[in-house]
């Protein structure tokens, strides 16, 4: 049997793959682009997979090869639609076993050595994702950025914008938030919002990259920036509370924490874990998960080692 592996993370910003062998060390790693079907299309979805593979394969210096198997951890993939159409690509380019799981699910893999309890995701999309100890699974939220994602960096943004519109008509309160976006778009007024986000086709990931300004400028004391970050984890711990119990999880939950909004703003943190203890779960251990393509080599492991599938 071959002894390599692929596990594979695509978030709506970034993919990750390593190449693993079969005791789980990693022996190279490549990235590229969003490989979120939903977003671009499975084409775009299956070239930017298949750069992140042959990076992972350049770095380990190991000529690109069928492996034993492969567990791919991708955003937008839930449906079966896309999952039987990246599971028999797969199997063609890439491995004789194949497995598409949602990003949760690697994140909680990567978290937990008993695999069990709820895993968040906050990025450019959102999703609460868990499995109780019978292997039951739910989800909550994570169906895109028009239907959901509450939390998220592309809501978290979508909401700081609407807010700079409503100061600058006199609905709302002023924020220093105009001025720091602004800033960095390098735009001269808050009109120029519109020509920005209308003008041109733009993808939810240009539009959360703001997302750590409204994080900073809430460091910062903005008052209207602090009510949108403290939301934004209500809404997130929302979500979990949601799987929790759907599973009939009470006390002393794993709680994997990942996504690039998450791991970049302990104060977002903050309010999540806190949002969860007003509403009376317990969490515990809460682990900040870095690296969740971690849990996918350890699936795809599992996988190759399986005797029959």
């Amino acid at each position: 049997m071959n002894d390599l592996v692929i596990g594979i993370d695509g978030g709506g910003s970034r993919t990750r793959a390593c190449v693993a062998n079969l005791r789980g060390e990693t022996l190279g790693s490549g990235e590229a682009g969003t490989s979120n079907p939903l977003g671009g299309g499975l084409d775009a979805a299956k070239r930017e997979l298949s750069q992140a593979v042959q990076q992972a394969f350049d770095v380990a210096q190991i000529e690109p090869q069928h492996v034993a198997a492969a567990c791919l951890g991708l955003g937008g993939a839930g449906r079966s639609r896309e999952q039987e159409a990246l599971v028999t690509w797969a199997r063609e380019v890439m491995a004789d076993r194949v497995r598409i799981v949602n990003d949760g699910e690697i994140a909680l893999a990567a978290a937990t050595s008993e695999n069990w309890g709820v895993a968040l995701i906050a990025g450019t999309g959102s999703l609460a994702w868990g499995r109780n100890r019978a292997g039951q699974t739910a989800r909550a939220s994570g169906w895109g950025y028009l239907l959901g994602d509450e939390g998220s960096g592309f809501d978290l943004v979508r909401r700081a914008l609407r807010a700079i519109m409503q100061a600058a008509d006199g609905r709302a309160e002023p924020t220093e938030l105009c001025d720091a976006i602004l800033r960095f778009l390098n735009l001269s007024s808050p009109t120029d919002l519109v020509a920005y986000i209308y003008g041109q086709p733009i993808k939810p990931a240009e539009v959360a990259r703001l997302a750590p300004l409204v994080i900073e400028v809430a460091g910062q004391g903005d008052s209207v920036a602090r009510r949108l970050v403290q939301q934004a984890g209500e809404s997130l711990a929302q979500a979990v509370d949601a799987v929790s119990l759907a599973l009939r999880m009470t006390q002393a939950i794993p709680l994997a924490l990942t996504g690039g909004l998450l791991l970049g703003a302990p104060l977002l943190r903050t309010h999540v874990l806190d949002a969860l203890s007003a509403r009376g779960g317990e969490y515990a251990p809460v682990t900040i998960v870095d690296q969740p393509v971690v849990g996918a080599v350890r699936l795809a492991r599992e996988l190759a080692l399986q005797e029959s599938i």
